[in-house]
């Protein structure tokens, strides 16, 4: 309830449910987390645009860029996340909207992590992250301040 919460509260900031687009870039076929994600967080509020699969980084910045979104969720399980991620980082940036914010999910060596986050990317939420964790992550860097995790009841 605290994130549907939070949603409302952004939604009342932004005029609008915050919008994030789940993108599936590169030679990846498995979508089956994309999926999930993308229901649950319609599930919580959130507008969600669920890209399709084999996107590029410039078709991925296209559709942000065309739907207004707030944030990008970035799936990633074969292995392109370091290159593209941050061409999709350093895309938007070119256009302007250095602001999305960008997460990273699916299957990343926890090695790579550091990288990512100079990269810019400001969340990385591995297999068996806590989807409402995840959630409440980005309502907070979209400007909501959710209550720190021990607040939030089980």
């Amino acid at each position: 309830a605290l994130v549907v919460d939070g949603v409302d509260a952004v939604s009342q900031r932004l005029g609008r449910k915050p919008k994030i687009l789940v993108a599936k870039m590169g030679q990846d076929g498995h979508d089956r987390g994309a999926n999930v994600v993308s229901s649950a967080f319609t599930d919580m509020g959130f507008d969600v645009i669920s890209g399709p699969l084999f996107q590029t980084p410039a078709e991925t910045r296209d559709l942000a860029l065309s739907e207004n979104v707030d944030a990008v969720g970035a799936s990633s399980l074969a292995a392109g996340h370091k290159t593209l991620i941050p061409e999709l980082i350093d895309l938007l940036k070119e256009a302007g909207r250095g602001d999305i914010k960008i997460f990273a999910g699916g299957v990343i060596p926890a090695k790579d992590y550091e990288f990512l986050r100079k990269s810019g990317v400001v969340g990385i939420y591995g297999p068996g992250s806590n989807i409402v964790e995840c959630a409440a992550d980005i309502l907070r860097l979209l400007g909501h301040n959710m209550p720190p995790e021990e607040e939030a009841a089980e």
